[in-house]
């Protein structure tokens, strides 16, 4: 039983009991529009995906799921993504890895030790930034829809409040079968979803370590000034690729009035680095845009949030350690700090790991289907990352390739955390050590 409540076998067994309720509930007939009773293994994707805050479906959510359906898959990703954040924070805490929350908590850190008042005050201000800002966008959608869209009350109520949740916790998920294509000249719809998506992206420690520092750079936390950092270099580099290579398509930005395809490039630069919404058609894409698509995926955002990826700390340190090796340092450093051996090998683990489940997965899936090796990658990345964008192949994967797709999505959630904690709290060294040997490198 203690084995159990070890938090690194217990979240994973939390999310997996989270799924499980879900496919339950998705299974019932009431679940869907017609009320036929749906697949076992549709329900269990959907959940799996709710949960995970992927937003890759097998079917359309807008017209196969009713009402009590969608509602269940909005209180799924609310959920997963609440979860995340907390247990993420928690467990970073845990494994002394944490941030100033107060004074004396960075005591107990250090000493590996975590008392309940801690805990109820980081998940406090997970839930109290989680409700602030997805009532503002929720608003901001609900008016917009109702004065630019004719739309009544309730209808535009209920559209604000699922895009809000989902932008929030990164989910992906939208009421609308076209995601939200509809609305790709509405910077008043666009905007407010891609700054609800930067916002959790960034991750809950560089949240709280804004609004404590405001704009006092110096007094930010190391992990702050990377995931900053990095996050706007990524945005800026996103958005230039897609705005140069996709100018031109007759299928994405080139039918577009200039304002129309900077607002639409801008959204598109957010989106796969953590969320699934689309206002292009991701499918019509330029190779060139895919493989950038694949970079912003796999590196997705920021840590401790529900944003998924290697993380952006996780690329920076890989790169110091490149940087380092270059100019042949002893230490890999950033802003004046240096890396230790133990957060270099728990970089280099998770992208090492990452990087062999993606290509075990895709080469499995080429196996077993005829679609482009390229679109085949992108599903695999984004289904481990949890980004939720496709190319248009989820829905027509055969029930083995829906199973892969399930684990990379349950694995990307919780592995990825789960590694980073385990290789942090169970650091051991034998008495002993080998001769040394070095092979030739390179």
């Amino acid at each position: 039983m203690n084995a159990l409540l070890n938090p690194i076998r217990l979240i994973p067994l939390l999310f997996a009991g989270a799924i499980a309720i879900g496919t339950l509930l998705l299974w019932l007939p009431i679940a869907t529009a017609d009320g036929s009773q749906p697949a076992l293994l549709t329900a269990f994707f959907t959940s799996t995906s709710a949960i995970a805050v992927t937003g890759l479906i097998v079917e359309d959510t807008a017209t196969y799921w009713s009402f009590f359906g969608q509602t269940v898959i909005l209180a799924l990703f609310q959920i997963g993504g609440f979860g995340i954040m907390a247990s993420a924070t928690l467990l970073g805490l845990i494994a002394g890895r944490g941030f100033d929350l107060r004074s004396r908590m960075a005591t107990r850190v250090e000493r590996g030790r975590l008392d309940r008042a801690d805990a109820r005050s980081v998940l406090f201000l997970v839930f109290a930034i989680t409700l602030i800002v997805e009532a503002v966008v929720a608003a901001i959608l609900t008016v917009r829809l109702v004065w630019a869209y004719d739309y009544g009350w309730a209808s535009a109520a209920w559209h604000g409040i699922f895009h809000a949740v989902s932008a929030f916790n990164n989910a992906g998920f939208s009421s609308y079968s076209d995601s939200v294509m509809g609305f790709q000249s509405d910077g008043f719809v666009l905007v407010p979803i891609m700054l609800a998506v930067i916002i959790t992206a960034l991750g809950f420690p560089v949240m709280q370590d804004l609004q404590e520092n405001r704009l006092n750079w110096r007094r930010y936390s190391l992990h702050t000034k990377v995931t900053v950092v990095g996050t706007a270099i990524l945005l800026a580099l996103g958005f230039g690729s897609i705005l140069a290579m996709e100018w031109s398509n007759p299928e994405t930005l080139a039918p577009m009035a200039f304002s129309d395809k900077i607002l639409n490039a801008a959204f598109h630069s957010v989106m796969p680095r953590t969320a699934g919404f689309n206002s292009l058609d991701v499918g019509a894409f330029r190779d060139e845009t895919l493989l950038t698509n694949y970079g912003l995926m796999f590196i997705g955002g920021g840590s401790a949030g529900t944003a998924g990826g290697i993380k952006i700390t996780t690329a920076a340190v890989i790169l110091a350690m490149v940087i380092s090796e270059i100019w042949r340092r002893n230490d890999a450093t950033l802003y004046q700090r240096r890396f230790g051996v133990d957060v270099q090998r728990q970089a280099l683990s998770i992208a090492v790991l990452a990087s062999v489940l993606i290509l075990s997965a895709t080469s499995f899936l080429a196996v077993v289907t005829d679609f482009d090796l390229k679109d085949i990658l992108f599903e695999c990345i984004s289904a481990f990352s949890t980004v939720g964008l496709s190319t248009g192949i989820t829905g027509d994967l055969p029930p083995s390739g829906q199973i892969v797709i399930i684990l990379l999505m349950f694995v990307g959630r919780v592995g990825t955390i789960t590694v980073a904690t385990a290789l942090a709290l169970n650091t051991s060294s034998r008495p002993y050590r080998y001769p040394e040997e070095n092979p030739i490198v390179g």
